[in-house]
C-alpha cells in the first residue's frame, strides 16, 4: 500500500485532508487487510482526532478486533486519546499523548495532533475566561505552570505573580477579506446607477 500521499499531507499540514486520504486507502483495499498489515488505523483515529469528529473513531474502535489491537500499540494508545477527548478530560489527553513511545510513522502526526489541540485549548482559554489561575491554564495546555506562564505572556495576556491568575486579553479577530470581482462590479455598477 503507497502512503505517499498520506505522508506528503502530514508534511504540508494538510490536516482537513487526511482523514479523506485514509478514507480513499481504506476502499481501495479491503478494511481487514490494511488493519492487518498496513497500521493505517491509527492515522484514521489521530485524523479523526485532528478534526475533532469524535463519533466516528467510536465506531471505527467498535470494528477492530483484539487480535488487531495486540499488533498495534499505537492504535491501542491513539484510542486512550480517544477516550480522554470523549470525556472532556483536557489534562488527561496530554498525559496520553505523552505517555506511550509512538512508532516511528506515527510520532510526527501526534506531535502535529498535539500542537492543534493546545491551540484549540487555548482557543477555548480565550472565548471562556477573562482571568483564569496560571494552574488552571497551565492544565488546559498540558504545560508546567511555567511554560504555561512563558506561553501566555507570549500571547499578549497579563501575568499577575502575586496572585497566580493571568488576565486574558482578547485579541481583535483579523480576518482577510477575499474580493471577488463580480461583487465589486456589481457594487461599482449599483454606486453608478445611484448616481445617474
Amino acid at each position: 500500500m503507497d502512503f505517499s500521499v498520506l505522508n506528503e499531507a502530514l508534511a504540508s499540514k494538510s490536516f482537513d485532508k487526511i482523514a479523506d486520504i485514509c478514507d480513499n486507502l481504506m476502499l481501495q483495499q479491503r478494511r481487514a487487510f490494511l488493519f492487518k498489515t498496513n497500521g493505517l488505523s491509527q492515522f484514521i483515529f489521530l485524523a479523526t482526532y485532528t478534526l475533532m469528529i469524535l463519533i466516528v473513531q467510536r465506531f471505527l474502535w467498535k470494528s477492530i478486533t483484539p487480535a488487531i489491537e495486540e499488533r498495534q500499540p499505537d492504535l491501542v494508545a491513539a484510542w486512550k486519546i480517544g477516550q480522554k477527548l470523549w470525556t472532556r478530560d483536557y489534562a488527561g489527553v496530554y498525559e496520553a499523548i505523552r505517555g506511550f513511545v509512538w512508532s516511528q510513522e506515527t510520532q510526527p502526526f501526534v506531535a502535529a495532533f498535539s500542537e492543534i489541540y493546545t491551540k484549540r485549548m487555548f482557543e477555548l482559554l480565550l472565548s471562556a475566561y477573562s482571568i483564569i489561575s496560571i494552574q488552571d491554564a497551565a492544565q488546559f495546555l498540558g504545560m508546567s505552570e511555567e511554560d504555561a506562564t512563558n506561553y501566555v505572556l507570549r500571547q499578549g495576556w497579563t501575568v499577575d505573580t502575586a496572585s497566580q491568575m493571568v488576565t486574558v486579553t482578547k485579541q481583535g479577530i483579523v480576518r482577510e477579506q477575499k474580493l471577488d470581482p463580480g461583487k465589486l462590479q456589481r457594487l461599482t455598477e449599483y454606486v453608478f446607477h445611484l448616481e445617474h
